[in-house]
């Protein structure tokens, strides 16, 4: 029998070959990793193991909660991935975007059909009995996501931990800095520019959109109806046969938020780069996905995660270390929340 790890590669034949790739896309990535924790700030507390003593089975108890309910329910994942973004773009990785009250970020209306608050809820309560008070909502928020890309079959990587919770949560910070589906590459850009991050890691981050749903008005304005039922393309990069499936789901005008269409027609429930091999089809179902492909900037960068599943998901890693790390609250800045939903005292 064959042994092959990454510390010690054994190959009897050619069949291992497949196992190099693998083990060279983890040493890869463990490169980034140790690069990443010597670049950052020197008052930056976040660490690999964390909770190594304070909490040991932290990061299991997170990973069986969200196991458990991606198994109930197979749309988790992309709810918990689409969650970290609305968070971590808004005031920073501080679960503010987790906070209930009035004029709360969870009030704005970009924020109106974020889901998956109760996978965060349900872990919060297993750690708050065996380690009280000891693991934030901003770490258990970032860990979740990581575990649902890994549970819709993407890598498993390992980020740092130690956020601390934002004590504020404010609806007029929203709109600001979170993408719209309809935005160019240009304000995509100066978005993600703003929080760290560079024009390759909006085309892996991009990604996301291989798994999760949107609603209807999210991209019924590239297209039209007549009154004799023929169709007009309004954004021309988007394929003519894709659109007239997308209007036989959304009916022109519709305003039915129970309608949610698959971001990826081709593997919905999959973490794969079946994304990008849609947008080289113009079936990117957002204008902020066909900006990609139509820009010279990015468009290379989109074809070679299509034909590679393996750059795709080390990029997707790097990017998520970063983005999983923008303003960050540490030590002092933040506190650790009893219950996610509201500030403590």
């Amino acid at each position: 029998m064959s042994k092959e790890t990454c510390g010690k590669l054994v190959f009897p034949n050619s069949h291992s070959m497949a196992k190099l790739r693998v083990c060279f896309h983890h040493y890869k990535l463990l490169l980034f990793i140790v690069m990443f924790c010597q670049s950052a700030s020197s008052s930056t507390s976040l660490s690999f193991g964390f909770y190594t003593f304070s909490c040991p089975t932290a990061e299991i108890m997170v990973k069986n909660t969200v196991r458990t309910a991606s198994f109930e329910d197979q749309t988790v994942p992309g709810k918990l991935i689409r969650l970290i973004f609305h968070d971590c773009f808004v005031e920073g990785c501080d679960a503010s975007v987790l906070l209930q009250g009035n004029g709360t970020e969870k009030t704005d209306p970009a924020n109106k059909f974020l889901d998956g608050f109760s996978v965060i809820d349900s872990a919060k309560r297993v750690l708050e009995v065996f380690c009280p008070g000891t693991v934030s909502c901003a770490d258990i928020l970032a860990l979740a996501a990581r575990d649902a890309v890994e549970f819709s079959g993407g890598p498993s990587i390992q980020i740092p931990t130690g956020r601390r919770d934002g004590r504020s949560s404010l609806a007029a910070n929203v709109r600001p800095n979170i993408i719209d589906t309809s935005f160019t590459l240009n304000e995509m850009a100066k978005v993600f520019s703003s929080k760290g991050l560079s024009l390759d890691d909006l085309v892996a981050l991009s990604g996301a959109h291989t798994i999760g749903s949107a609603h209807c008005n999210s991209f019924n304005e590239r297209f039209k109806l007549d009154s004799d039922g023929k169709l007009t393309l309004i954004d021309k990069s988007l394929n003519g046969q894709y659109a007239a499936q997308l209007t036989k789901m959304c009916p022109a005008g519709t305003r039915d938020d129970s309608i949610k269409v698959n971001n990826d027609p081709g593997t919905p429930l999959q973490f794969d780069n079946q994304y990008y091999k849609n947008l080289l089809e113009q079936k990117g179902l957002f204008s902020s996905d066909s900006a990609l492909l139509s820009d010279e900037r990015t468009k290379s960068k989109v074809a070679e995660f299509a034909n590679n599943q393996d750059s795709f998901f080390e990029s997707w890693g790097a990017s998520f270390l970063k983005l999983s790390a923008i303003g960050v609250k540490t030590d002092k800045e933040g506190e650790i929340r009893q219950s996610c939903s509201m500030i403590n005292g």
